[in-house]
């Protein structure tokens, strides 16, 4: 088995995360345990491509869906920190077109709004261009927001982090995947990014999507497409969303459980400091208490029980990924499937599959 933490083996642990795999029908699970700054397991498990029976293992890599939402946060906050930007700033006045919901015109939309999900625009003219909400573009841009006024209340949406993708790379000067490899990825030594194109495609693990009527998985290609042709007519600060900032990094576990370990210590990892504390805490603070949700983290009390979780969970194209730390006791845990069969009857964040992964985990490894 491959990986430095596989020192000694856990038949245990093992044999419990393989029972659990097989009650969902998972594919394969890419999973890695965080002690301090320590990734203290790193092990996968089943299949990386069906198809050829190829077996997964450590440092292959999956787009893990919406937990790419937290990077781009990490990159605002640098600028906050640089001084170019302020999560007061006023959208329109960053992205260069009118965003104000239209029943509520007086109402700014600030930056701090679109990263906690609380600027009343919502995914229902699509997310995948900022012509979703552009007047100047969309002749029924006025459906891209709900009825509520800005910070009045809370729904998840897709466009605000590739509306604030946009904002990063405009303010940043730099194109947005470049932008996040160069001062987040680089400096944390992990390996991964948003273009498709500049990584190693025979490390991709294929992402398979339930078929309840058929009780069939479906292979999901789209979730590696090149973007190629996109790229030749890239206009930076606005073609952003081709990258998907909302849902489009592709990362290892346990690239990610190091990823990980910076917001867990609040900024820095392993003496690299990546943001400062006060704005690794103000990502993690809840603004909205029935969703636990701050800016890009969210907090759960109900994924291991007595303890309060961060982190983020990711859903698409068939898989599921979480990454949830606890920074009082300095622990946290990494999960990936590229494919189970599941339900959310603990809610819409986390699934069965998740929740018992995690608790077989905590028990095994942590507690």
């Amino acid at each position: 088995m491959t990986g430095a933490s596989r020192a000694q083996t856990f038949p245990q642990a093992e044999a419990e995360i393989e029972a659990i795999m097989a009650k969902y029908q998972a594919i394969g699970s890419a999973i890695a345990v965080v002690k301090d700054d320590d990734v203290i397991y790193n092990h996968s498990f089943g299949l990386k491509h069906v198809e050829t029976g190829e077996t997964l293992e450590n440092g292959d890599v999956f787009r893990i869906a919406s937990i790419s939402k937290s990077f781009v946060t990490t990159g605002i906050m640098q600028l906050v920190e640089a001084g170019k930007l302020s999560l007061d700033d006023d959208v329109s006045d960053l992205i260069g077109f009118h965003v104000r919901n239209p029943n509520f015109p007086d109402s700014v939309i600030t930056l701090r709004l679109i990263l906690s999900h609380r600027s009343s625009i919502s995914d229902k003219n699509g997310y995948f261009t900022l012509d979703a909400l552009n007047p100047d573009k969309n002749p029924d841009w006025t459906k891209a927001y709900n009825a509520y006024a800005p910070n009045a209340g809370y729904q998840y949406c897709n466009l605000n982090f590739n509306l604030a993708g946009a904002i990063l790379e405009k303010y940043s000067g730099e194109r947005f995947d470049r932008y996040i490899y160069e001062h987040i990825l680089k400096p944390l030594g992990v390996y991964g990014g948003y273009n498709v194109d500049e990584l190693d495609s025979s490390r991709f693990a294929t992402l398979y999507a339930y078929d309840s009527e058929s009780k069939s998985f479906k292979a999901s290609p789209e979730a590696y497409r090149s973007r190629s042709e996109e790229l030749k007519n890239y206009k930076k600060g606005y073609s952003t969303p081709i990258f998907s900032p909302t849902g489009g990094m592709k990362m290892s576990a346990e690239d990610l459980a190091k990823v990980m370990i910076m917001h867990m210590r609040y900024g820095t990892a392993n003496g690299v400091p990546i943001i400062s504390a006060a704005s690794s805490r103000a990502m993690q603070t809840v603004r909205t208490a029935e969703s636990g949700y701050g800016m890009s983290l969210r907090t759960i009390d109900d994924l291991i029980p007595g303890k309060a979780m961060t982190g983020h969970e990711g859903v698409a194209y068939g898989l599921y990924s979480a990454m949830y730390f606890q920074p009082e006791e300095q622990f946290g845990i990494v999960v990936i499937t590229n494919g189970c069969n599941t339900e959310f009857s603990h809610g819409d964040v986390i699934n069965d599959f998740l929740l018992e992964l995690y608790q077989s985990l905590y028990k095994n490894f942590l507690q």
